[in-house]
């Protein structure tokens, strides 16, 4: 399955809920999990950014990542999950567009060390790049 942007979000409509649902094995998340996990952690991210404007090197939290994907919003429709993660990427690339060039090295001091809003970003970038692959290994049925 191909799954560039535009094309996956289309594609993962228009599989069954038991094919979005189904797990490659034990360890590893079904896609509707995936896509739950990837629309909390953009609203994570967003919480950051929007903490680190509003405050010098604010302390953020750790991600629960594990914990968020098994949460009830499992059992929401997977359009809601697709809407919803879109709507959360959406947010973020107009907050980031609307930022002044020298906000992006603004700072908050999370679990890893001070990192700035750049730094978040290329954390972002890599995340999805991984998400989608494990997105398109799920519905392949491979861990």
């Amino acid at each position: 399955m191909e799954m560039a942007p535009g094309n996956s979000m289309l594609a993962i409509k228009s599989l069954s809920d038991t094919v979005l649902s189904r797990r490659p094995d034990d360890k590893n998340w079904a896609a509707k999990e995936i896509i739950c996990h990837m629309r909390d952690t953009e609203e994570q991210f967003m919480n950051r950014f929007q903490n680190i404007i509003a405050a010098d090197e604010p302390k953020l939290v750790a991600a629960q990542a594990d914990r968020w994907a098994a949460t009830g919003s499992i059992f929401a429709t997977t359009d809601s999950k697709l809407w919803r993660l879109l709507k959360a990427k959406k947010r973020i690339l107009e907050f980031l567009r609307a930022l002044k060039p020298s906000s992006g090295t603004a700072r908050g001091a999370p679990y890893a060390g001070r990192m700035s809003i750049k730094d978040f970003v290329a954390i972002m970038a890599g995340h999805d790049e991984n998400h989608l692959e494990q997105l398109k290994r799920a519905l392949a049925g491979q861990p």
